[in-house]
């Protein structure tokens, strides 16, 4: 495989793996279509060193108006991260916005791709599939019981990618990534809003109790398993695999290690719960270890100081641009 068709190509991890890829020798096509739901702006940020490499094509516009057959045209290997995300704007009057980005946008991308002749596609799920880990980590033959309408949408989208695969003869890959984080993480995710009210000498906005227990995953770990899965040889037509970092932490003490890595105690404002957050993730790894070769290298407490890192550097880029 030598070219790879990147979705979502300017997004947090999105942009991660094209760099990667390219790194790796790829050449690589990204779409993104930068939407609003964070800035367009800061996604550009995102690729900046990309849009410097001979090997990659950018092409912005949007899977449901674009003609995908002339996209995937060449293309050898889909990495499908274009989403959207979120599980609490997922509810109410959005969620249209949900099954038209998550489900609409990946059937009509499996429709070109099944025209095409395409070797593999890989998809980016997310652990709200699952809902709450309460009984300890769960396997990928787990049950599925969403929390939210976003990870419905999730599952929905799963659902019309094995049949896809059983019946139209995609190669597909599920990767269920548990909370990912790192430099250039959206905004409005957990990690984000904790260093940037810490760093504003404001109090850390905690929703329920801050004893929810999170699976954290590094984005560097995230990328490797994508590349492993764009590169191994599929064992089934379709086929699911956990991506977690093999740590986990309680909301309240991911606070404090953050307010530890920027050298500040943090002050806490409990907020009341909000719907669909569970209260446990925890992913079982044996099947991504045993068939992709994965392993999670970044410790939290390393992760959680190169995303402060990364903070303090994109403050002070955007001081010294005023």
């Amino acid at each position: 495989m030598s070219k790879v068709l990147v979705t979502g190509a300017a997004g947090f991890i999105g942009s991660h793996l094209v760099d990667r890829l390219l790194e790796a020798g790829y050449e690589v096509v990204g779409l993104d279509c930068f939407t609003d739901y964070y800035s367009p702006e800061a996604k550009r940020r995102n690729l900046s060193r990309a849009l410097a490499r001979e090997r990659f094509t950018l092409i912005e516009g949007d899977l449901l108006h674009l003609d995908l057959d002339d996209v995937v045209a060449g293309v050898e290997g889909v990495a499908h991260l274009a989403g959207e995300p979120g599980v609490r704007s997922s509810w109410g009057e959005r969620f249209p916005t949900y099954l038209e980005r998550n489900v609409q946008t990946t059937q009509r991308l499996l429709e070109a791709a099944s025209r095409g002749g395409l070797g593999r596609f890989v998809y980016a799920s997310s652990s709200s599939i699952y809902g709450s880990s309460d009984g300890g980590p769960v396997t990928e033959e787990g049950a599925l019981r969403p929390a939210s309408p976003y990870g419905m949408s999730k599952v929905a989208a799963e659902e019309v990618i094995g049949l896809y695969a059983r019946e139209r003869g995609v190669p597909s890959t599920l990767l269920r990534y548990f909370t990912v984080y790192g430099p250039r993480q959206r905004p409005e995710m957990a990690l984000s809003r904790f260093i940037s009210a810490i760093l504003s000498g404001e109090p850390v906005e905690i929703f329920g109790d801050g004893e929810q227990a999170r699976e954290m995953t590094y984005v560097a770990d995230v990328v490797e398993a994508t590349v492993a899965a764009l590169e191994a040889e599929p064992k089934e037509r379709v086929r699911a695999y956990n991506v977690g970092g093999g740590t986990r932490t309680t909301v309240g003490s991911l606070v404090n290690l953050v307010g530890g890595a920027i050298g500040e105690r943090p002050e806490a404002r409990y907020c009341p719960p909000v719907p669909g957050d569970v209260r446990s993730t925890w992913a079982d790894l044996e099947r991504s270890r045993l068939e992709l070769g994965y392993n999670p290298r970044v410790t939290l407490e390393e992760g959680v100081e190169e995303q402060v890192r990364w903070a303090l550097a994109e403050r002070r880029a955007l001081a010294a641009a005023v």
